[in-house]
This record gives C-alpha cells, sequence and structure tokens, in this order.
C-alpha cells in the first residue's frame, strides 16, 4: 500500500515538474464532448453570428470556429459545416451529392486521403467538441448493440481520443 502511495506521488511529482515542457499532440477540447444528431449539428453551420461552427469528419465534430474565414458564411469552405462530411473531405468535392458521411464505394486513395486530412488537418488544429449520434446509435435512437469501433474500418484507437 505504501509503495503504490509513493508511485502515485512519484507520477504526480514528475507531472507536475514538467510543467512547460509537456506539449499535447491534439487541441484538446474546450467544452465536455458530447452527442451530436444531425439536426443539432445543422445548428452550427456558420450562418449564425456568434453561434460556433461546427463540422464532422469521420464521425468526430470539430469546432472550426478559430477558420471562420474558410468555413464562416459565404466562405469557401461553408458547405461542408453543420454536417459530417468525410466523404466530401475524401474526394475534395464540395458537390451537394458528397456532402455525407458514407464513405462505402471509395477509392483506397480517397480514403488515404480522408485519414490524411483527418490527422494532419482537423486533428491538428481544431479543438474536438462531440461525435456524431450515427456512429453509436440506431436510427431509431436506441443504442447500437454491435457497434465497436475497432471493427470499423480504417479504425485506430487514436481517432477516438
Amino acid at each position: 500500500m505504501a509503495t503504490a502511495h509513493v508511485c502515485v506521488l512519484f507520477v504526480l511529482l514528475s507531472v507536475s515538474l514538467a510543467g512547460d515542457d509537456v506539449k499535447l499532440k491534439y487541441k484538446p477540447a474546450t467544452k465536455p464532448v458530447r452527442l451530436f444528431t444531425e439536426e443539432e449539428l445543422q445548428k452550427y453551420d456558420g450562418s449564425e453570428e456568434g453561434q460556433p461552427i461546427y463540422m464532422a469528419v469521420k464521425g468526430v465534430v470539430f469546432d472550426v470556429s478559430t477558420g471562420k474565414e474558410f468555413y464562416g458564411k459565404d466562405a469557401p469552405y461553408n458547405a461542408l459545416v453543420g454536417k459530417d462530411s468525410s466523404r466530401a473531405v475524401a474526394k475534395m468535392s464540395l458537390s451537394p451529392a458528397d456532402l455525407t458521411s458514407d464513405t462505402t464505394d471509395l477509392t483506397e486513395e480517397q480514403l488515404k486521403s480522408l485519414d490524411s486530412i483527418f490527422e494532419g488537418t482537423y486533428k491538428a488544429k481544431y479543438p474536438i467538441v462531440g461525435y456524431t449520434a450515427a456512429r453509436l446509435l440506431n436510427q431509431d435512437g436506441s443504442p447500437n448493440e454491435h457497434f465497436k469501433p475497432e471493427d470499423q474500418p480504417h479504425f485506430q484507437i487514436k481517432d477516438e481520443f
């Protein structure tokens, strides 16, 4: 028991002494993460002044408000916000048909592009504020008992944190 206390104390002391040397690889969320329905996510489409701008990629909802010049009202990529735009990001498309989370039938190259942009742009620049309900729930809103993130195509555990 005393050994456990010493270990915990050592870890806490090490972390506190590290201070400014500790750097996070990804931006932390500024608010607690939450689950968004499609309807809720649509409210954050950049059309309302003073409202945050949210965009989902691969079911992960990011606050892209700091990129207002790209994602805000009348901005070049405004079509991507207020929804999960995974397919559009993968295809680098703004076509209304691609503004969806559906990534079935994408090429291997498009899936690699999606992963690269997800990691290098969104996770690197914008805080995660939640997840889309479609990742975790059935159409009727009940929990998807069969959903296992590790069984999803292109799943990486670091995507979940």
